[in-house]
């Protein structure tokens, strides 16, 4: 672990330096909403903080910890399907140690919700039994999925609880910090309980550019803010000093030994088959696969052809820069003459880290391990 922590430092110490410039982390429609957050803090009798699993600690505001901690509060690690499931096991022994309450969960189960609930409800069990009206809020930095959240608790309490007045849904979007206002959502009678949402807030200042870097990764800035082509270096620059693609090596080698034995090549032949006749279909789920497969295979075969020293951030560097050549190939990018972007390819590396298909990852290192 410690050799972890330290990769993250390093890697996010290059991809400062090759993407230059100072970062504006805090737009400032940032600052009301954060005034208002704090002011509604103060009548919420149980706060779900949203948090990404894949960065348990990075993902959480630390300027309102000081207050969220002084509420009863729930830590729901969103998007654990996108997580390593062993660490993040780990993640939540080390919470419970913490005396925290703490659910990994996927907004986009009703599973994860209804479990969700009930420790919403057993935390309130009391409260309940003398107030006739409770409030949930909901607070996270951006795009941890909180409104995702909400629009799957709006769904069970529909089917769970007789509630008369008109049902609202939070806006969901792709960008994060789509839900601009707070707004109350009435989701039960008898007791009424209200859940808040609100809208995903940054502290003003990030403390080190690591944890910007892995706020940047998963989604929680804007990529305009930072430079894609910033963020996929940062990506790289922890797989191959986390030695990743030569973990991909052994995987890669079981799918092809699984479509090389007799009963499976006639799977393999419907898959070219398919792979030729959807090569323009990016949604095309065969498509994908054999595209993350092919990905894989070059960074493992660049990294295995390359002859420096990964200790050095030059050599490691030019890696990189072979890297994202090597898969402009591969995304069919074609390079054009004075052409140094490496825009396109990094979006397109970037799309499939977020959405789990390079595999599960957890970014941060468990207190105690660095």
């Amino acid at each position: 672990m410690r050799g972890l922590t330290r990769a993250g430092k390093r890697a996010s110490e290059m991809a400062l330096n090759a993407g230059g410039g100072a970062i504006n982390w805090f737009p400032g429609h940032m600052a009301a909403a954060s005034r208002a957050i704090r002011d509604r803090l103060k009548l919420a009798d149980l706060v779900i903080e949203v948090r990404d699993s894949r960065i348990p600690l990075s993902s959480a505001n630390e300027d309102l910890q000081p207050v969220l901690s002084a509420k009863k509060r729930i830590l729901a690690l969103n998007k654990k399907d996108l997580a390593n499931p062993n660490i993040m096991n780990m993640w939540l022994d080390h919470f419970q140690s913490c005396k925290q309450d703490c659910i990994s969960i996927n907004a986009h189960s009703s599973n994860s919700i209804n479990q969700l609930l009930g420790l919403v409800e057993l935390k309130l069990r009391e409260a309940i039994l003398k107030e006739p009206t409770l409030l949930v809020m909901v607070v996270g930095v951006p795009n941890v999925g909180k409104s995702a959240l909400i629009n799957a608790i709006h769904r069970i309490a529909i089917s769970r609880f007789p509630v008369n007045d008109k049902i609202k849904r939070a806006t969901v979007g792709p960008l994060p910090g789509v839900t601009q206002d707070i707004a109350g959502y009435k989701i039960s009678s008898q007791p009424s309980i209200y859940v808040l949402d609100t809208p995903g807030v940054l502290v003003p200042s990030i403390p080190d550019m690591e944890t910007g870097l892995k706020l940047a990764l998963t989604g929680a800035v804007k990529d305009s803010v930072v430079g894609e082509e910033r963020i996929a270096k940062y990506l790289l620059s922890l797989l191959n000093i986390r030695k990743t693609p030569l973990h991909w090596e052994r995987l890669l080698h079981r799918r092809e030994g699984f479509d090389e034995e007799p009963g499976n090549r006639s799977v393999k032949g419907s898959r070219d088959s398919l792979r030729r006749r959807n090569r323009l279909n990016n949604s095309d789920a065969v498509y994908v696969q054999d595209l993350v497969m092919e990905v894989q295979r070059t960074l493992c075969s660049t990294t295995m052809e390359f002859t420096g020293n990964l200790d050095e951030d030059n050599e490691l560097e030019s890696l990189i820069d072979a890297q994202l050549v090597a898969l402009r190939k591969v995304f069919r990018i074609p390079h054009k003459p004075l052409d140094e972007s490496h825009g396109p390819v990094s979006k397109k590396l970037l799309t499939l880290f977020r959405s789990g298909k390079l595999g599960p990852f957890i970014l941060d290192d468990l207190p105690g391990q660095q």
